[in-house]
């Protein structure tokens, strides 16, 4: 994480795949150290320190708290290490002169670069031509290296920029890849082995992955860097990039305030991790209506009396999806198929949602398990017209489908304050038995006796 601004959507997505392939490969008997890395020095923390007038460290450290609170909601769980990259200047100095004095880099008047010339693998994991890498490739004005695809290692320090010694080259402070890979040599990778998975956003592979690798490898007794890269896909907010430009970008912990975090986490597991995916208040509201289908199922089974079975086939299914380069959209699947059986298994349903970061808990055994009424469609249709709601269509959706799409209109008028049109909603559901719970962690909604 580079918390320099808020977090959003796309790296929860990020951090809960990785959250569920940790559980997972716990799951089936590995070890597994988890290092969550914090650089927590780079351009866009100083620069708004700049525009701000505040100290650099105050900011990522506001941030970086904000995200880990939206992440504890999110139940993902603590990491075994957290090094910040300023707590590591000595292990970066000694890459950087380990890298020099091997020829692998150089120093300039402006900082201390990295040969790419030097390594013949470069552009690999990318799967790019370093011929069109160069094409493409340009020097800025105040750069001095000697190829445009050398990279910064260190950067000599600029009036009023955080600066650490570094001899005998001079006061400065790390470039970002560099940061990267000396907290994995140190803290997974002392022999220079390497390490199994090395994991980020798709965004990252190139440059960051690819000059991580670059670095790191020739200071190695044993490459790969790294046996396994997993990479996943990026996330649209209502069908384009997030941006504050485009006005649909929004804080994951404001989010988090108007939805059900595990109604979150159920939405990123039916789309396959390395998949760009699309959020929508319509989807999240689907989500959280499937999750209800989900807790309704384990409510009945877990107060039931009916022997259940052994759990057994549930298992094998269960690690066949995970095991296809954790294919969690066919996870659910399963759950769904199984979780709706009269005689299944509460308790590995309940172990299998909590490898999944979904574990039931005593709210999913108190909510009330009443059905929609037969003709719930037509009340709500007829509901919808008397308060005069321009609603979307729901012929031939579903009960639950329906409901996500009215529950999506008021979050959308929620948030452009139009209390009349979301109290309309909220009444019109009403009156065909369905009554909304608004919560910190965002809108649920259950069946009422139908009036």
């Amino acid at each position: 994480m580079t918390p320099s601004a808020q977090a959003h959507l796309g790296h929860a997505r990020s951090f809960l795949f990785f959250d569920v392939l940790r559980r997972y490969l716990t799951h089936r008997g590995y070890r597994v150290v988890y290092v969550q890395n914090v650089t927590d020095i780079d351009d866009r923390s100083i620069n708004a320190a700049k525009e701000t007038g505040g100290d650099y460290h105050a900011i990522v450290e506001g941030y970086y708290a904000e995200f880990k609170a939206s992440m504890r909601k999110l139940g993902v769980l603590e990491y075994d290490h957290e090094p910040y990259a300023t707590h590591y200047i000595e292990p970066i100095e000694t890459m950087i002169r380990e890298l020099v004095d091997r020829g692998h880099a150089y120093a300039a008047a402006d900082g201390i670069y990295y040969r790419v010339s030097t390594f013949a693998r470069y552009g690999r994991l990318a799967n790019r031509n370093v011929d069109e890498l160069e094409a493409g490739a340009r020097i800025e004005i105040d750069e001095h290296k000697e190829d445009p695809l050398d990279f910064a290692l260190w950067k000599f320090a600029k009036p009023g920029e955080p600066r650490w010694a570094f001899e005998p080259y001079g006061e400065g402070r790390p470039g970002w890849h560099i940061e990267c890979s000396a907290m994995s040599r140190a803290l997974l990778d002392p022999d220079g082995r390497g390490f199994d998975i090395h994991g980020g956003g798709a965004d990252l592979i190139f440059p960051h992955h690819e000059n991580e690798i670059a670095q790191s490898e020739p200071l190695m007794a044993q490459p790969p860097m790294a046996n396994v890269w997993v990479h996943g896909g990026l996330l649209l907010f209502d069908n384009r990039k997030m941006s504050k430009s485009l006005g649909n970008f929004e804080p994951l912990s404001q989010l988090l305030e108007r939805h059900d975090p595990q109604a979150i986490r159920w939405l990123f597991l039916q789309t396959g991790y390395r998949k760009v995916m699309n959020f929508t208040e319509e989807s999240i509201g689907a989500a959280s209506l499937g999750l209800a289908r989900v807790k309704a199922a384990y409510r009945r089974l877990a107060i039931g009396s009916t022997p259940p079975d052994d759990g057994r086939e549930l298992d094998a299914r269960m690690e066949a999806a995970l095991d296809d380069d954790m294919n969690t959209a066919a996870a659910i699947a399963v759950i769904y198929e199984y979780a709706d059986r009269p005689n299944a298994n509460a308790q590995r349903l309940a172990l299998w949602l909590g490898i999944l970061g979904v574990a039931p808990n005593d709210a999913w055994l108190e909510e009330t398990a009443a059905e929609l009424s037969a003709d719930f469609i037509d009340r709500l249709k007829t509901a919808l017209r008397d308060a005069r709601i321009d609603a979307p269509a729901v012929d031939g959706a579903t009960p639950e489908e329906a409901i996500g799409r009215i529950v999506a209109l008021r979050n959308d008028a929620r948030r452009a304050k139009d209390w009349s049109a979301s109290d309309k909603l909220r009444d019109a559901l009403q009156r065909c038995g369905v009554e909304l719970k608004d919560s910190k962690e965002g809108t649920t909604w259950i069946v009422t006796a139908v009036p």
